[in-house]
């Protein structure tokens, strides 16, 4: 055996399909080999004993460079490489995740009476996430919420939050948000451009995310964490109602808050649990 690497990133996923270059000390090319789908490198060219530079390199991430010693039996065990995004940005392995609701939260956080907030949640939705393998900025995510959902707490304020005067579930039942690009906001960070559809209206709604993380679950499968947020103006989805009290004050504040913590797992479906 030659020459065994593997090329993760700093999540630990292997990194499919990179490419290992190998050169002696005067830089001349004497291997060229391609990671399989987990990562590993395994190429039986016989090396000269001595001392090569390995560069590693794959779309959508900043090449690597490591040191190794081929010894006398023409082997050379790089060992594991790490990979980082391109800018310095990780994301989730690519391919489908599937959102959990469970283990998910969607809220909204609204003003009254200027002085306080209140907070409700979607109780009923389900979502899907497309990690794009080579140009990250093609992932993609979609939602579709069940209207009728809306939990404030507060049976009166739910029903009237479900009449005409704001959500008019009985004429759209679903609220739904479909992506149409994504762009680095930071370390970990990015914007998801998007459309949302409630009430009858469609509006361009950007989606301030940040990746958390991913990790097992209990179950055998994978999960992967997200928070995004973002602000809706009621207006803009012709939700004009306002209770004007004493002194003028708005009882219900113009804009909404959201807030969105996201489990997803890996895959096209959610484990049986």
């Amino acid at each position: 055996m030659g020459l065994t690497a593997r090329i993760h990133t700093r999540d630990g996923w292997a990194v499919s399909h990179a490419v290992v270059t190998v050169t002696d000390m005067t830089g001349t090319q004497v291997l060229r080999a391609e990671a399989d789908a987990e990562g590993a490198v395994r190429d039986a060219t016989a090396l000269a004993p001595g001392a090569y530079t390995v560069i590693v390199t794959a779309v959508g991430y900043a090449p690597a460079a490591a040191s190794a010693i081929v010894t006398a039996s023409g082997r050379a065990e790089v060992g594991t490489v790490t990979l980082a995004r391109q800018g310095g940005t990780e994301l989730p392995p690519p391919g489908p995740w599937t959102i959990d609701p469970a283990h998910s939260t969607v809220a909204a956080v609204a003003q009254h009476l200027g002085i306080s907030s209140v907070r409700g949640r979607f109780t009923d939705f389900a979502g899907a996430i497309e990690i794009a393998p080579d140009d990250v900025g093609k992932s993609r995510v979609q939602a579709v919420i069940r209207a009728s959902s809306i939990d404030t707490g507060n049976g009166m304020r739910d029903t009237h939050l479900r009449s005409a005067d704001f959500l008019n579930v009985e004429r759209y039942p679903e609220i739904t948000y479909r992506s149409t690009g994504l762009s680095e906001a930071g370390q970990d960070r990015w914007t998801v451009h998007g459309e949302l559809a409630m009430r009858g209206v469609v509006r361009p709604v950007d989606l301030d995310l940040a990746y958390l993380g991913t990790g097992a679950d209990p179950w055998g499968g994978t999960r992967a964490a997200f928070r995004a947020t973002t602000e809706l103006r009621r207006e803009d989805f012709a939700m004009n109602y306002n209770q004007v009290v004493q002194a003028g004050i708005a009882a219900i504040g113009t804009t909404l808050k959201v807030e969105l913590d996201v489990q997803a797992v890996q895959g096209e479906t959610l484990p049986q649990a």
